[in-house]
């Protein structure tokens, strides 16, 4: 299925007068209180999240797997479902496969198919936290740390060829998050799984192509519950700063402990120069994967009024990598990610209008109370008519997911795909 941009701008015409109200009177009580609302418009409409192969079917948890009806069966179609996101918001336009279970079978193919919806490729993401069919060895003890050298051998010749993929794809950057851990004291020897993991890591980094990124994750514990070998952005921004300058650390909102400081850890990592990538999502109790925004809406905007500083302070800092890494079971997936590419954009549009110059002088004076009145004030806003404006002049959707549901994408997609489909990988 496809959207064609005549179909949304015909469906934009019933929300068309509301949201001109609506908009006009935030963009004029913006622009009285200093705010160029023009170039806030143009940075919501640069904005491109990366949309992961993996999320696109129905997601699941260690205990089951709720098959959602006409998921994509293959690549293309995975593809084609990314086209739909990106037609109706404009801000989902680039995907990013995990190998192996995403492999194109005819690269050159893949790629001009992507660029007819146009869609381009993200990172690669490496997938050594599971055993393949018709493997000579297991992970089973850890993948790029195990002590059978030959185990490691075989975890670095698949980020190697993850790699020469993403290089026929026209991707830049790899992924790599590692399961490597344990579950009980004694199993690990820490010194040295640390060792063997940044050792490993170095071959794969040598073997990239010279303007390629490597981003590291971390994650404090899941599946191994006594020790992750990569548990904290520390441990990350080590192994990235032992591989070279063009590999960094990659921020995912679910893989820290509860209640920790993450604005706090994007604001190091970027003035250091160490953030490559961030990975959106939500979480109540742990790696939850839950739609973006949906739990904790103000700490989004607090992390991103820390990206907002970062970008425009910290030069040595590379562009960043956006990618959405939620997985819920009980949604329709692509509506899911509709709504996390919302909550993205209603955080940035907020933390776009903080009044950056008070907030250093409010600081400086130590000013408690307008230093929270500030950032409160940004937050409080009511955001949302200037994403539809942006989408508007971008030929997107005003409503995304009402446009989705007008559309019956859903009901076309069962048709074509059929009931029973399963997406690929999961």
């Amino acid at each position: 299925m496809k959207l064609n941009v005549e179909r949304i701008v015909e469906q934009n015409q019933k929300w068309l007068d509301s949201h001109k109200a609506a908009y006009g009177f935030l963009a004029e009580k913006l622009e009285k209180n200093g705010t160029d609302v023009q170039i806030v418009l143009k940075k919501l409409e640069e904005l491109q999240v990366a949309i992961p192969s993996w999320a696109l079917g129905a997601g699941g948890t260690r205990f089951g797997r709720f098959s959602y009806h006409g998921e994509p069966a293959s690549l293309k179609d995975k593809i084609s479902d990314v086209g739909l996101l990106h037609a109706l918001t404009q801000t989902a336009g680039a995907i990013s496969l995990h190998i192996p279970w995403d492999i194109p079978e005819d690269a050159h193919e893949i790629q001009e198919f992507a660029a007819s919806l146009g869609i381009g490729f993200d990172a690669v993401n490496s997938n050594t936290f599971q055993d393949q069919p018709k493997m000579k060895k297991s992970y089973r003890f850890g993948s790029l740390c195990n002590p059978d050298p030959s185990v490691r051998d075989l975890a670095i010749q698949h980020n190697l060829d993850v790699i020469d993929i993403g290089k026929k794809l026209g991707s830049k950057s790899l992924t790599t998050w590692l399961a490597d851990g344990s579950n009980f004291p004694g199993q690990h020897n820490f010194q040295e799984a640390l060792k063997n993991t940044e050792n490993s890591l170095q071959l794969i980094y040598r073997s990239m192509p010279d303007d390629w990124k490597l981003f590291i994750e971390y994650k404090p514990y899941e599946p191994n519950f006594y020790s992750t070998v990569i548990q904290d952005w520390g441990t990350s921004l080590m192994l990235a700063n032992a591989c070279g300058n063009r590999a960094y650390t990659l921020v995912d909102l679910g893989h820290h402990l509860p209640n920790t400081n993450i604005e706090q850890i994007v604001a190091t990592l970027m003035m250091k120069g160490k953030l490559g990538g961030f990975h959106f999502n939500d979480s109540k109790y742990g790696d939850d994967d839950l739609t973006v925004g949906s739990i904790k809406p103000y700490a989004l905007f607090l992390i991103w009024n820390e990206l907002i500083y970062g970008m425009e302070h910290n030069t040595d800092n590379p562009s960043l990598a956006w990618m959405i890494d939620a997985s819920h079971n009980i949604k329709d997936p692509l509506e899911d990610l509709l709504q996390s590419l919302e909550a993205i954009q209603i955080a940035h549009a907020q933390a776009l209008l903080v009044d950056q110059k008070v907030l250093r002088e409010t600081q400086n004076q130590q000013d408690v109370v307008l230093c929270q009145e500030v950032l409160q004030d940004a937050y409080r806003t009511d955001v949302r008519p200037l994403l539809r404006e942006a989408r508007l002049r971008s030929n997107a959707a005003i409503e995304p997911i009402a446009a989705y549901r007008a559309f019956n994408v859903r009901n076309e997609l069962v048709k074509e795909r059929g009931s029973h489909s399963v997406a690929s990988g999961l």
